[in-house]
């Protein structure tokens, strides 16, 4: 064994755990095989995907045998997706046939599908066993590492899903029962290609801990879990978080994401952001004849698109999060419109008043506004009212138009928002500017 990083005593597990995000590959390899072999399955089996495959790839075949057995089906999957490509098939090639089978059969279906996030040890029972039968061959199954014993799952001679008990409701029977007579009928599943949000999105509905996998003829082809979930809405919320912030999402976790990596999937909407907003120079030359005339309008201009840009976002916020959450969809976006109509014109009104007492205020203080102060002030609080408006409305829309065309929701970030609503807030004022100050100052 090399040296470890503690050689006076064995590390612990706590201190690893604290240790492990500042540590090199070989430092957290080493840091592994210095715990005590009482803890270091529990440390391994919760490490993610790929840490997993970093302590397997500096172990010799045995070591890698022995640690990959530790894993079940599903997590064993996940890891081997998580290897390079030509060192999946040597790495299948170490483990025993029936092992390798259940693994091939998860990878076979998409990452982020039902299919993919099961795992194929469930505790299976047929309908015609007596309670005390059902008892005593759980009992054998409980031997094979079973995913969990909270529910059975009953299956005809086709391993056809027809009923679920529960463990509470084999104890409480009489033994003598039948499965038949004992079984709930009506269940909930998931199919194996539905996608992994939508199956988040049913344990949340049904607050359940296990839900069966069925093929397209009802055939049982495992169970998804709860820990397994979590790892699912931690991993789309991280996703969808990357992206309202105006970026690609990463594929690896924020450490381990190389420079190039990280400068390619921020560039390409950085750019499109930046060429978008010269389009708000471009407005602003249309109206350069505006601004000469009254050069104080140009003063309000980081006033105006920031205010309109920052009711888009938040309204482009709200509206993904609920539609993450299944609390809206297509069909809501009349509802939502008019939701958010009567919103933007609220939040218009409040930052209107703001700005015309602001600039009201300036005025008599320090004089800054000229004798037409009541004119410009007229201006910045109607446009105000439409820009905050036309930005609500925006924001929550666009994640629908999204959704209409197939894409998710979550593109429409913040920046591309904000950058949307700049254009058409700068058009906005100096229209308004136009109607309410032309005679006086224009």
């Amino acid at each position: 064994m090399p040296p470890t990083l503690y050689p006076e005593a064995p590390l612990t597990i706590d201190e690893l755990r604290d240790a492990w995000p500042v540590l090199a590959a070989d430092e957290r390899f080493e840091g592994f095989l210095a715990l005590d072999r009482e803890v270091a399955d529990d440390f391994f089996l919760g490490l993610s995907a790929p840490d997993q495959v970093l302590m397997l790839r500096a172990m010799p075949q045995s070591g890698r045998r022995l640690w990959f057995h530790q894993l079940a089906p599903d997590d064993a999957a996940d890891v081997i997706q998580d290897f390079p490509e030509d060192e999946r098939a040597p790495m299948l090639a170490l483990i025993d046939e029936a092992f390798r089978r259940e693994i091939q059969g998860l990878l076979a279906y998409a990452e982020d599908a039902a299919g993919g996030l099961m795992s194929p040890r469930f505790a299976r029972l047929r309908p015609e066993m007596t309670v005390d039968e059902a008892m005593h061959y759980l009992r054998r199954q409980a031997r094979e590492h079973l995913e969990t014993l909270n529910y059975s799952y009953v299956l005809d001679i086709d391993q056809r899903l027809i009923g679920v008990v529960s463990f509470r409701d084999l104890f409480r029977e009489s033994g003598a029962k039948s499965l038949r007579d004992v079984m709930q009928q009506e269940i909930i599943s998931v199919p194996d290609t539905m996608d992994q949000e939508a199956v988040a999105r049913v344990f949340a509905q049904h607050d359940l801990n296990a839900i069966p996998v069925v093929d397209a003829d009802g055939h049982m082809k495992g169970i998804v879990t709860a820990d397994d979930i979590v790892d699912v809405v931690q991993s789309e919320a991280t996703e969808d978080i990357q992206k309202l912030g105006g970026m690609e999402a990463l594929d690896t976790p924020y450490m381990r994401t190389g420079l190039a990596a990280m400068v390619k999937k921020r560039a390409g909407w950085l750019s499109a952001l930046f060429l978008g907003e010269m389009l708000t120079a471009s407005a602003m030359g249309h109206y350069e004849v505006e601004i000469a005339r009254a050069v104080v309008l140009a003063l309000f201009v980081p006033l105006i698109i920031s205010s309109g840009g920052n009711s888009g976002s938040q309204a482009t916020t709200l509206i993904i999060r609920a539609m993450a959450l299944g609390e809206v969809g297509l069909r809501d976006w009349w509802r939502i419109m008019r939701r958010e109509i009567g919103a933007g014109l609220s939040l218009g009104l409040i930052l209107a008043t703001l700005g015309f007492i602001r600039i009201v205020a300036w005025q008599l203080m320090f004089g800054t506004y000229g004798a037409k102060y009541a004119y410009v002030a007229a201006s910045v609080a109607v446009s105000l009212v439409g820009v905050v408006t036309w930005g609500t409305v925006m924001g929550s829309m666009l994640p629908f138009v999204i959704r209409r065309f197939g894409f998710d929701p979550a593109s429409a970030s913040a920046p591309f928002v904000a950058t949307l609503v700049d254009v058409s807030g700068l058009m906005i004022y100096f229209n308004v500017a136009r109607l309410i100050l032309g005679g006086v100052v224009l």
